[in-house]
């Protein structure tokens, strides 16, 4: 097998709880987002147009349609014979197997994949982050700085630093503090979830971390820690463009609504740097006259007789004449009847809205509406004006 200088691994087994009925069915990586694509459909993109064609993608919660969804990763051009896309779910190595404890054990427990292609830097990713990134001028950064591991980092307001692992960095960039979710930071810079490794130093700490019975395995609460206790040479790498954890309704309701307007915070119309999806044929989308649509993105397959401004639109999505849809995000195979209102929502798949209804209208808070739930009296998000999981037909 032809050796690589860089493969990469994505972190694609998170529950996603804090997304709700959104995750219930999906893990949070297989979401859709932005009108046609899913989560890790950036992260896939990123690697396709870095050139780094060698991807495994670990997976654990709610894998099936995640799986059935990458197949062999043709879409993202990674179907070919000097790379490809390896699905990496937990599996049987012996008999004390179990799932994957943490991040860090995950790639502990496809040590065996990894020294197949003889990597000589592994670059650990997550799959539920939206930015564009390309990661070869960051391994050209690591290589040019004699980094043994490289990080990527981002500036976030003070007020949202708990959040975040922390670095603390010299002059040069150099990593001489990690501070995980602080009370008192001592800088705004946070971490990326992005780390670039050079993989036999890498194999060492994770197999110390692997026979640490008080250690969570966890790339951020140990392996950074221990590598800076270790004395090795770690190295932040400065990101200035846009990047977003959907990890909340809110968030993700934020990211969908950051691809709208004139000043696009994510560009996916670049052809430089195209967004690639596994996206399934669907007819084109209608317009009808008593249509107005502003500012929003509308996918095939939807029927708009209505008003749509400001929102996202996903395929199959049916809104009915004088209903009014603002500020939203509508997931696929929605149906809003007539004269019903939607405002600042988030619309689960196969969710319908009947006609004449108002959700959220009256909402500061973004209402979500789960998969295949039926809204048959006014929602703001804290009653229980719905019919839950009944299939729409």
């Amino acid at each position: 097998m032809q050796r690589q200088e860089c493969i990469a691994m994505i972190l694609a087994g998170g529950q996603g709880s804090r997304l709700g009925t959104l995750t219930q069915k999906v893990a949070k990586p297989a979401v859709p987002f932005g009108a046609r694509y899913r989560i890790i459909d950036f992260t896939l993109s990123n690697c396709r147009n870095s050139g780094i064609y060698k991807v495994g993608v670990l997976t654990q919660y709610q894998h099936l349609t995640l799986n059935n969804y990458i197949g062999t990763g043709s879409a993202w051009d990674l179907e070919r014979k000097d790379g490809g896309v390896f699905i990496l779910p937990p599996y049987m190595r012996n008999q004390s197997a179990q799932w994957y404890a943490g991040t860090a054990d995950a790639v502990w427990q496809n040590t065996d994949f990894i020294d197949t292609h003889q990597p000589c830097y592994v670059i650990v990713l997550s799959g539920d982050h939206i930015y564009t990134m390309d990661y070869s001028k960051m391994l050209e950064y690591h290589k040019r700085h004699k980094a043994e591991a490289t990080i990527g980092v981002i500036r976030v307001p003070w007020e949202e630093t708990g959040r975040f692992g922390i670095m603390n960095v010299q002059q040069d960039g150099k990593i001489y503090e990690f501070q995980e979710k602080p009370e008192y930071p001592k800088s705004n810079l946070a971490s990326m979830g992005i780390y670039i490794f050079n993989w036999e130093v890498l194999k060492h700490h994770l197999q110390q971390d692997a026979c640490n019975p008080d250690s969570v395995h966890d790339f951020g609460k140990n392996i950074i820690p221990a590598m800076l206790a270790g004395g090795n040479r770690l190295m932040s790498y400065p990101f200035n463009g846009y990047w977003k954890d959907v990890g909340t309704v809110e968030s993700f309701w934020e990211a969908n609504m950051d691809l709208i307007g004139k000043n696009l915070k994510v560009n996916l119309y670049d052809k430089k740097w195209p967004i690639y999806t596994a996206v399934k044929n669907s007819p084109p989308h209608f317009i009808a006259d008593s249509a107005r649509i502003k500012d929003s993105l509308v996918n095939q397959g939807s029927i708009i007789l209505g008003q749509v401004e400001r929102s996202v639109i996903f395929s199959g999505v049916y809104i009915g004449e004088g209903a009014i849809v603002k500020d939203s995000v509508i997931l696929p195979d929605v149906r809003i009847e007539a004269l019903a209102e939607v405002n600042r929502a988030v619309i689960g798949s196969q969710a319908m809205v009947e006609r004449s209804i108002k959700v959220g209208a009256d909402s500061q808070e973004i209402v979500m509406v789960g998969e295949a739930q039926r809204i048959v009296r006014d929602y703001t998000g804290s009653g229980t004006e719905i019919l839950s999981h009944r299939q729409v037909v």
